[in-house]
C-alpha cells in the first residue's frame, strides 16, 4: 500500500490529555502516513518539537462551539488529505471542525470525553452521520455514540488510551525523607471537570486532622485563579503547564486525579506506568481499566478522597505495593502501541475504502514528496 496523506486536526483552547493523544499519533504512526497538522493557536506551541514528524503544520484560531466555518473547509481542502483525523474533546464543542473535515475528505475522529449532546447533533445530515469511524476511549463514550448520536455499531470502535512505557520505574520507591513531607501531585486542565476544587477540600480535611502533606498541581485552564484563591493558606502549589510530565511525576509520592468526568485519562496511565500509587475517582472507564491497581473513590466526595490519601500518606509500604501493581497493570494493558495500531487501521480503511456517506466526493490520491520518520 502506498503513502497516505493524513491530516490531523486539533481544535483545543488548552493542552491536556486529548492533545497528548495526538502527539502519540504523530510520533508513532507508521511512516506510510504523510502527516499534516492543523492545530489551534493556544496549543500549537506544544507541538513545535514534533516538526520532524509532520510534513506541514498550520495554526488556526480556536473554533470550539461554532456550528460551521466555511473558511476552514477551504483551508482543509488545500491540504489535499486522503483522510482526516479530528480530535474531539467532547461531543459538541468541536462540531465545526468535524463538519469541515468531513466535507474535505473521509474522516476518523477520536472522542475523549462524554458530555452534553445538543438536540440535532446526531441528525442524518449532521457531522456524526458523515464520519467514517469514531474511536471511543471508554465504554460510556461508545454508548453515547450509539444511543445519543445514532451512530451504527460498525462505525464506533472502542480503543483504550495508551502511554509510553519506561523501560524501568522512573519514580523511586516511596521514601521517608526528613526534609520534606509526602508529596501528592496531579496533572490536568484547570477546569471543573478535573475536580481540583474537591482535592483542595480534601487537603483542608487532612490538615485539620494533623497530617503534613505537600500538594502540587500541574496544568493550565480557565479556573486557575479561582482554584488558587480557594487553596489560599493550604500547602497546595499550582505550577502551571509542565512540559516534562515524566520529570514532574518523578518527584511525587502519590498521584491523584479527582475528576468529575473522564473517558480513560492519559495522565493516570502515565503515573501508573511510572510505578506511582494512584488515587482516582470512579468515573468513565477508570474502575474497569485499573481494577485494584489504583485506589478509586466516589467523585465529588472530599471526605472519601481525604481518607484514601491519608492511608497512603501514612503507609509507605502500602504505597510501594500499590505502585508496583500499578506498573504491572500499565505494562500489561496500556502500551501506546496497542492504542496507535488500531487507529492506524481505521485511518487506512477510511483513506482507501468506500466513502462513509454516498454523497462524499472521494479526493484524488496525491503522493507526498517527503514522509516523516517513524520513531516507534
Amino acid at each position: 500500500m502506498g503513502a497516505i496523506r493524513l491530516g490531523l486536526l486539533v481544535d483545543s483552547d488548552a493542552y491536556g490529555g486529548a492533545e497528548a493523544y495526538v502527539r502519540q499519533l504523530l510520533r508513532r504512526l507508521p511512516a506510510q502516513f504523510d502527516r499534516h497538522l492543523v492545530v489551534a493557536e493556544p496549543v500549537a506551541p506544544w507541538f513545535d518539537d514534533l516538526d520532524g514528524h509532520c510534513a506541514s503544520s498550520t495554526w488556526v484560531p480556536v473554533l470550539r462551539g461554532r456550528e460551521w466555518v466555511p473558511e476552514l473547509t477551504r483551508r482543509l481542502g488545500q491540504v489535499g488529505a486522503d483522510v482526516w483525523h479530528v480530535n474531539l474533546v467532547d461531543p459538541a464543542s468541536n462540531r465545526a471542525v468535524l463538519a469541515a473535515a468531513c466535507a474535505a475528505a473521509p474522516t476518523v475522529a477520536t472522542l475523549h470525553m462524554p458530555g452534553t449532546v445538543p438536540d440535532g447533533l446526531g441528525a442524518p445530515d449532521g457531522p456524526y452521520a458523515r464520519v467514517s469511524a469514531v474511536v471511543a476511549v471508554s465504554a460510556q463514550i461508545a454508548e453515547l455514540l450509539h444511543g445519543r448520536l445514532g451512530m451504527p455499531p460498525e462505525r464506533v470502535v472502542r480503543v483504550r488510551n495508551g502511554v509510553d512505557l519506561p523501560t524501568a520505574l522512573v519514580c523511586s520507591p516511596p521514601r521517608s525523607l526528613p526534609y520534606r513531607p509526602p508529596r501528592v501531585g496531579a496533572v490536568g486542565r484547570l477546569t471543573g471537570q478535573k475536580g481540583f476544587d474537591v482535592l483542595t477540600a480534601a487537603v483542608a480535611l487532612l490538615i485539620g486532622r494533623g497530617r503534613v502533606v505537600e500538594v502540587v498541581v500541574a496544568g493550565e485552564g480557565r479556573d486557575r485563579r479561582a482554584l488558587e484563591a480557594g487553596a489560599a493558606g493550604l500547602p497546595i502549589h499550582f505550577t502551571g503547564f509542565v512540559a516534562d510530565v515524566p520529570a514532574f511525576l518523578e518527584g511525587l509520592d502519590v498521584f491523584c486525579l479527582p475528576s468529575r468526568r473522564e473517558g480513560l485519562p492519559l495522565t493516570l496511565l502515565e503515573a501508573m506506568a511510572r510505578g506511582l500509587p494512584c488515587v482516582a475517582t470512579r468515573v468513565g472507564d477508570i474502575p474497569e481499566a485499573v481494577g485494584d491497581a489504583a485506589v478509586t473513590v466516589r467523585p465529588e466526595d472530599p471526605v472519601a478522597l481525604a481518607d484514601a490519601l491519608e492511608r497512603l500518606i501514612a503507609e509507605p509500604a502500602r504505597r510501594r505495593r500499590l505502585g508496583e501493581r500499578a506498573r504491572a497493570v500499565a505494562v500489561e494493558r496500556f502500551d501506546a502501541a496497542d492504542m496507535v495500531d488500531p487507529v492506524a487501521g481505521l485511518l487506512r480503511a477510511a483513506a482507501t475504502g468506500p466513502c462513509a456517506a454516498p454523497d462524499h466526493p472521494r479526493r484524488s490520491r496525491t503522493s507526498p514528496s517527503t514522509a516523516p520518520t517513524d520513531s516507534s
